[in-house]
């Protein structure tokens, strides 16, 4: 398969995803056409479905496409039938194949079982455009083809889109919760109204709660008799820190004052020589 087919393929089966909620596996239904088409080329169906989708597939078959494959006699074509799962149709006596499909797919206008169809019937396909989210399948020549996106299905996924964006800002309902009498929504009990008909009450609401009586609450004095003896014997674990510099130059000043002490000893001790002489020069001068 070619690369930009693939994925146009992929865009596809992501919008049948999202959009119409289809999930994996998905369920397959082939008719007896695109059986016998495969066969008689000697295509391997289901790989040939696994390529086109690209996810897991379970390939389906009603009791009336395995009639009209009997009626054909072809036995690869039985035989390869016969390994995919029955989907019970619920018709008593085999209808057209075509309008056996079509009554299991299109229930109301709605897919809804989310059914992908391959079928070599160009009728069956055109009536089953008209049903939005129903991929269809056939064979062309030796190429498995997934059909575009039809108009109804285009036109319900742009629906669907604008619904999402505009739903909640142009509702005023949307994202409330409406609790019943045991304080739950009413999705618990399926938004059915009580035994007697009449719409649940709802709860009162309260008004707004006290504060944490934890954080009113006031902190304990200390005794001060326990702080006091608390004190004490910090006091005494206390030790005064002696600081050697200090000392050393309390040392300092100590000697440099003693040593000031000796000098101005010796100086006092100088002076009355020093005057003695001079004295008994003065004498000599006087006798000569």
């Amino acid at each position: 398969m070619r690369q930009k087919r693939a994925k146009s393929y992929k865009k596809q089966m992501n919008v049948y995803h999202y959009t119409f909620k289809f999930r994996e596996p998905y369920q397959i239904v082939v008719d007896n056409e695109i059986v016998l088409t495969c066969s008689n080329a000697s295509y391997d169906i289901s790989k040939g479905l696994t390529r086109t989708i690209q996810a897991e597939n379970k390939p389906m078959i009603t009791q009336c496409c395995i009639q009209a494959l009997y009626n054909s006699k072809n036995q690869d074509a039985i035989n390869l039938a016969k390994t995919y799962e029955r989907r019970k149709c619920n018709h008593r006596e085999a209808i057209d194949p075509a309008e056996c499909i079509k009554s299991i797919v299109d229930i109301k206008g709605e897919n809804k079982h989310r059914y992908v169809v391959a079928t070599q019937n160009l009728d069956l396909r055109r009536k089953l455009r008209q049903v939005p989210g129903v991929p269809l399948i056939y064979m062309n020549r030796s190429v498995m083809v997934m059909e575009p996106l039809s108009d109804a299905s285009a036109k319900y996924s742009e629906e669907w889109e604008t619904k999402k964006l505009t739903g909640g800002l142009n509702d005023l309902q949307a994202g409330k919760v409406v609790e019943n009498e045991e304080g739950g929504d009413d999705g618990d009990n399926g938004g059915v109204n009580g035994e007697d008909g009449a719409p649940p009450a709802r709860k009162k609401r309260k008004g707004p709660k006290g504060p944490n009586p934890l954080s009113i609450k006031k902190k304990k004095k200390a005794d001060p008799v326990s702080n006091g003896g608390n004190e004490d014997s910090e006091k005494k674990n206390r030790r005064k820190r002696k600081h050697k510099k200090s000392e050393e130059t309390r040392g300092g000043e100590g000697e440099e004052g003693e040593t000031g002490g000796s000098k101005s000893d010796e100086d006092n001790k100088r002076q009355p020589t020093e005057s003695s002489t001079t004295q008994s020069n003065a004498d000599q001068e006087e006798v000569v």
